[in-house]
């Protein structure tokens, strides 16, 4: 959290290409929920987080920036899609979901944190109750020249180096009811279980599994029973509160100007309920009560149809802070293939090393990949970078369907020639007739 904007902004440029100014504007927002953090109490309670639009066509790097942005500080993250919510009184999804949604990222990380912190505790338990399980398995073939306790420390040895890891046993396993949503679409749960918990024993039951998932299953229940979950409750809410961030995409297929004919359930509706969520409310959550007032919301929309002035102006004004993403050129293309830790160039190497291919890429054929990702975006529609997962598809097709991983390693050496020879087809004469009057 307390990284500077400059270093935000350096671990951005791992993934992302370009985008300056829309990376500048999140790492400052970020920067000042540090900021603000360090503040007297009272001085706190006076400075909310400037919300940010982020305008631009698909696949230049929206969600992207956001979702790197919340892994980057640990910060609880929840994406929801501004279709997916009607007004309240409709079928259809609430929109108070979203923070209910990010309530449960945020115990889920606490919780992850809290069991980290046990685990030193929790694995004695849990190499006991394993032995005690595959020990009497293990005696069968127990050798009669040694005696018990020395087969006991062969077994223990064994166990704790991983030798039985994928031998089957059968062990108890606490039988968890599933949670029933109240109102379907509502994100608003009813546990059955945390209901008649305490009225009647918890059930278990026997599960057959290897040794290693009786290992996983064995240490969450021991350190379910080491870690306070209230703390982890009240904690979750706090850091949903202070530093939760809330990425609404869509938000341009809710604007516009209402029609007259009927009421905008899933457009100005939609809006009317967001806006008291963005200003300040609470929510019940089944956690306990959370103030929204601290939230950062990051909204995202190409705009094409509708503009950012379409939106009601109370919520345009929740969002000051906007900033217009650029379109994707050739040269940007070229980078996305080579310079991001996730590059697509190497997801297909690492993919295709499987089946004994190695592939080298020369810099001649990137760059006509990115020329010809370029071509298509102004050609037909632009989905930004997106577009070079068509392109690598299509153009990596024989070979992905050839190799079987039955051949000793091969070098497969793809130049500017194979990418011209194997996307030939893409460069087609396009259809004049749609432009004529």
């Amino acid at each position: 959290m307390n990284l500077s904007p400059k270093q935000i902004v350096n671990e951005l440029d791992k993934y992302i290409i370009g985008q300056d100014k829309a990376k500048k504007a999140v790492a400052i927002a970020l920067r000042n929920r540090y900021r603000r953090s360090k503040l007297p109490a009272n001085m706190q309670d006076e400075i909310t987080p400037k919300n940010i639009i982020l305008k631009g066509p698909t696949g230049v790097g929206k969600t992207e920036i956001a979702r790197r942005l919340a892994k980057l500080v640990k910060a609880p993250f929840v994406k929801v899609e501004a279709t997916k919510y009607t007004e309240v009184g409709y079928v259809g999804r609430d929109v108070e979901s979203m923070v209910r949604d990010l309530v449960e990222v945020a115990v889920r990380l606490v919780k992850e944190e809290k069991i980290e912190e046990v685990s030193a505790k929790a694995k004695p338990i849990v190499d006991k109750r394993l032995f005690d399980v595959v020990y009497p398995i293990k005696k069968a073939s127990q050798d009669t020249t040694i005696d018990e306790e020395s087969h006991k420390k062969v077994i223990r040895e064994r166990l704790e180096r991983g030798d039985y890891d994928e031998e089957i046993v059968e062990i108890d396993v606490k039988d968890m009811p599933k949670s029933i949503e109240m109102v379907p679409g509502s994100g608003a749960e009813i546990n059955i279980g945390s209901i008649f918990g305490e009225m009647f024993p918890q059930k278990r039951k026997k599960r057959k599994m290897t040794v290693s998932q009786a290992r996983e299953i064995m240490m969450q229940e021991e350190s379910d029973k080491l870690i306070d979950l209230d703390g982890v409750n009240s904690e979750a809410i706090r850091r949903a509160e202070q530093e939760g961030i809330i990425f609404i995409d869509e938000i341009d297929k809710i604007a516009g100007k209402s029609s007259g004919s009927g009421p905008e359930v899933s457009r100005e509706g939609v809006q009317r309920d967001i806006l008291p969520i963005v200003e300040g409310s609470t929510i019940t959550t089944k956690y306990g009560l959370i103030r929204t007032d601290y939230i950062l919301f990051v909204a995202a929309g190409a705009f094409h149809i509708s503009k950012v002035e379409d939106l009601i102006p109370e919520l345009q004004g929740r969002f000051p802070i906007r900033v217009e993403l650029d379109n994707l050129t050739a040269k940007e293309f070229e980078k996305i293939l080579t310079e991001p830790k996730n590059a697509v160039t190497l997801q297909y190497q690492e993919l295709l090393k499987v089946d004994n291919i190695n592939l080298v890429f020369k810099p001649d054929a990137l760059t006509a990949i990115a020329e010809y990702a370029e071509q298509e975006n102004e050609t037909s529609e632009n989905l930004g970078a997106r577009r070079l997962h068509t392109i690598m598809e299509m153009l990596l097709e024989d070979i992905s369907f050839n190799a079987n991983g039955e051949h000793p390693m091969l070098d497969v050496v793809i130049d500017k020639e194979y990418v011209n020879k194997a996307l030939k087809n893409i460069v087609k004469t396009h259809d004049l007739r749609k432009y004529v009057l």
